[in-house]
C-alpha cells in the first residue's frame, strides 16, 4: 500500500510537549559543574538506579537496574543519593519559564509539561517551531539542563514528537506530515495504549500507529472504548485532550511507599515504615477532602518480590486512627519473620468526597466529629511547624531509626549543608550550588 498522507490541516491547534532530558541526573550536573560529561546515577539511597545521565545510559545503565549491576557495566559512574528538594526547585523554575511563553501550561509530571501555543505566532513574531526553540534555549541558559520537545496538533502527537529525538531535540509534526512519524511507530508506543489493547489490535492487523490512525470510524466505534476512540482522533490530528492548567484536585487513589536500607525483618521497624506511609497518604487525602473506602497494604522483600492484600473498610475515612487496626491485620497476613523487607506501601482506594460519606445507625457520630477536630488541629500544626510535627506512636520507630543507614544512607548535600537560619524542615527555596573559586 502506498504511503498516502492523512488529510489534516496544518495547524488547527499547536500543542507542545516538553520532556526534560535525564532530569534528576541533569539537575545534579547543573549544580555540580565538575560532573558534566561524566556518567551520573541517582538512587544511592534505594539501591537501584532512579535516574541516569546520558553518559551512563550510553554505557548500558538503565532505570530500575540494581546498583551493583550498574557498577559492573559502568565502574566509573558517580552514584549519588536522590536530592528531591533540589529537583522540585528546578521543576518549579522550569514551569515558570514555560508560563512566560503561554498561560496554558499543564504540569503533567515533575519533568514533563504540555504547552498550548495556539494563536501565539503573532505575539512572538514567528512560527510555532521558533517559539518552541526559544523555550528550549531559555531553559538551557537559565537552568543548565536540556529538554526535548514535540510540537503537533494534539497531545498524543506532541508526545510522539518529544520522544523522537533525544536529548535536546525538537520534532515538529505538522498535519501534512503526521503519516511520516506514525508509519514506523509500533502501536504499543502510543501514549495510552497498553499491552492488552496492543494484543487486541494486532488481531485486526493493527501493528503501527499509522495502521490505527487509518482504521475507519465504523471499526473504531464497534471495537474500541471511549479512551481509545479519543486516541484515534488525536492520532488523526483532532485534539480531544485539552491542556489542563488547573492543579490536580481529585484522585481515584492515593499511594505512598517507602524504601529503606539495609533491609530489615524487625517487625516493629517494618510496621512503623508502613504506618508512616499510611499517615502520609491520609494527609494527602485530607488535603483534598477525600475519604477512602479501601485500603491496600503491600510489602516488598529484598529479592523484589511483592505481597499485598486489599481490605474493604466499613466506612470511608481519612483518619489514621481508624485505619491502624485494618493496617495491622493486613500486615499480619503478609509479614514473615524469616524474610528481609526493603519497602512497604499503602494505597487508599475507592476515594469519595469527605462530605458525601453517609453514617449508619451503628456509627458513633460524636466520636467521628471529635476525631475530625483532632485531625484538623494536627493538620494546622503541620502547616505551621512542618510535616509530621505530630505523629502517631505506631510510626515512631521509623523516626528514631534512620531510613537509610550505612554507605547508602548518605544524604544529599542540600540536606547536610544548611544555609544560616535553616533547619531540617524549614529551608529556603534554593539549591546548593557549587562555585569554583
Amino acid at each position: 500500500m502506498t504511503d498516502q498522507p492523512l488529510t489534516i490541516r496544518s495547524w488547527p491547534k499547536a500543542i507542545l510537549h516538553i520532556d526534560a532530558d535525564a532530569f534528576f541526573a541533569s539537575c545534579e550536573q547543573a549544580v555540580r559543574p565538575e560532573l558534566r560529561g561524566r556518567p551520573v546515577i541517582t538512587g544511592k539511597e534505594r539501591g537501584i538506579v532512579a535516574a541516569a545521565s546520558y553518559e551512563a545510559k550510553a554505557r548500558g545503565v538503565e532505570r530500575g537496574m540494581r546498583l551493583f549491576e550498574a557498577k559492573k557495566v559502568c565502574p566509573d559512574a558517580v552514584i549519588l543519593p536522590s536530592d528531591y528538594e533540589t529537583y522540585s526547585l528546578f521543576s518549579m523554575r522550569m514551569f515558570e519559564i514555560f508560563r512566560r511563553f503561554s498561560p496554558d501550561v499543564e504540569e503533567y509530571s515533575i519533568d514533563e509539561a504540555f504547552v498550548d501555543l495556539t494563536g501565539l505566532r503573532r505575539s512572538f513574531h514567528g512560527p510555532y517551531w521558533m517559539i518552541a526553540q526559544r523555550i528550549q534555549e531559555t531553559v538551557a541558559q537559565e537552568l543548565g539542563i536540556t529538554v526535548s520537545a514535540g510540537l503537533s496538533l494534539s497531545k498524543v502527537l506532541a508526545k510522539i514528537g518529544s520522544k523522537h529525538r533525544k536529548p535536546h531535540g525538537l520534532t515538529v509534526i505538522p498535519g501534512r506530515e503526521v503519516h511520516v512519524y506514525l508509519r514506523d511507530l509500533p502501536v504499543e508506543k502510543v501514549w495510552g495504549i497498553g499491552p492488552n489493547t496492543t494484543a487486541f489490535l494486532r488481531k485486526f492487523g493493527v501493528v503501527t500507529a499509522l495502521d490505527l490512525a487509518r482504521k475507519d470510524e465504523k471499526f473504531i466505534e464497534q471495537h474500541l472504548s471511549k479512551p481509545f476512540r479519543e486516541i484515534w482522533n488525536e492520532l488523526n490530528g483532532r485534539s480531544m485532550y485539552p491542556v489542563v492548567t488547573e492543579p490536580k484536585n481529585s484522585y481515584q487513589s492515593i499511594s505512598k511507599a517507602r524504601t529503606f536500607t539495609p533491609p530489615s525483618n524487625d517487625e516493629a521497624f517494618v510496621f512503623a515504615q508502613l504506618a508512616k506511609n499510611l499517615e502520609n497518604a491520609c494527609i494527602k487525602a485530607r488535603r483534598y477532602q477525600l475519604a477512602a473506602a479501601r485500603l491496600v497494604v503491600f510489602l516488598r522483600r529484598q529479592d523484589f518480590q511483592d505481597r499485598g492484600v486489599e481490605i474493604r473498610l466499613s466506612r470511608p475515612t481519612s483518619y489514621p486512627a481508624e485505619l491502624f487496626e485494618p493496617l495491622r491485620q493486613g500486615f499480619r497476613q503478609l509479614y514473615a519473620p524469616a524474610d528481609l523487607y526493603r519497602q512497604t506501601g499503602v494505597v487508599l482506594g475507592g476515594l469519595v468526597p469527605e462530605g458525601s460519606v453517609q453514617y449508619t445507625l451503628f456509627d458513633d457520630t460524636a466520636k467521628i466529629e471529635k476525631m475530625a477536630r483532632v485531625y484538623g488541629a494536627v493538620d494546622e500544626l503541620s502547616r505551621k511547624f512542618g510535616k509530621h510535627a505530630i505523629q502517631h506512636a505506631a510510626s515512631l520507630p521509623a523516626k528514631l531509626q534512620a531510613r537509610h543507614e550505612g554507605e547508602r544512607g548518605d544524604v544529599p548535600e542540600r540536606k547536610a549543608q544548611l544555609f544560616r537560619g535553616e533547619n531540617s524542615r524549614q529551608r529556603l527555596g534554593l539549591p546548593l550550588l557549587r562555585v569554583k573559586v
